[in-house]
């Protein structure tokens, strides 16, 4: 499906309202408003900084992983779970999470609203791992097999679509 919101059509600057913007949903896995057009025609990607808003309901999830780019995560509402090097954290509003190269970490939607979260990584260089994590695996989170292979992580999860959440 396409036409979920706007996307940038050339490498120029642009000015876009979230609620405007382009959204990918996938039940279990959350909605995420990424800003560049990596499906475009030609495709639109940053560079240098990737940024996207990132909305997970209560229970949803990221997998688990460890990118070798650094990356930012910003609460903006509601909470969720920082599942982050074998340990859990609570995370609200305003809490800040940096992530150093090779960080692994996953966030689950917590509470009884929808969690907002900003997040920014750089990218500088390919590089992802997808390790095997028991705390990550109780919230489902975890691959069964550690890989560097997106597609294998991510084959039995449900794919994003380019729509809005059906509760929007």
């Amino acid at each position: 499906d396409f036409g979920s919101g706007l996307t940038p059509v050339n490498q120029g600057w642009f000015v876009v309202n979230v609620r405007d913007a382009e959204w990918w949903f996938a039940e279990s896995r959350g909605a995420r408003c990424a800003f560049d057009n990596e499906y475009g025609d030609p495709p639109v990607e940053f560079a240098q900084l990737g940024i996207n808003v990132t909305v997970l309901e209560p229970g949803e999830t990221g997998l688990y992983h460890a990118e070798a780019n650094q990356e930012a995560f910003l609460v903006l509402s509601g909470e969720c779970t920082l599942v982050v090097e074998g340990e859990e954290r609570s995370l609200r509003p305003w809490d800040f999470f940096h992530a150093p190269p090779w960080t692994e970490h996953a966030f689950v939607g917590a509470g009884t609203e929808p969690c907002v979260i900003l997040m920014a990584g750089a990218r500088l260089g390919p590089g992802v791992r997808y390790p095997v994590s028991e705390l990550a695996a109780r919230y489902g989170a975890s691959v069964a097999e550690e890989t560097s292979d997106w597609r294998q992580a991510y084959a039995t999860l449900g794919r994003f679509r380019r729509e809005r959440p059906p509760n929007w």
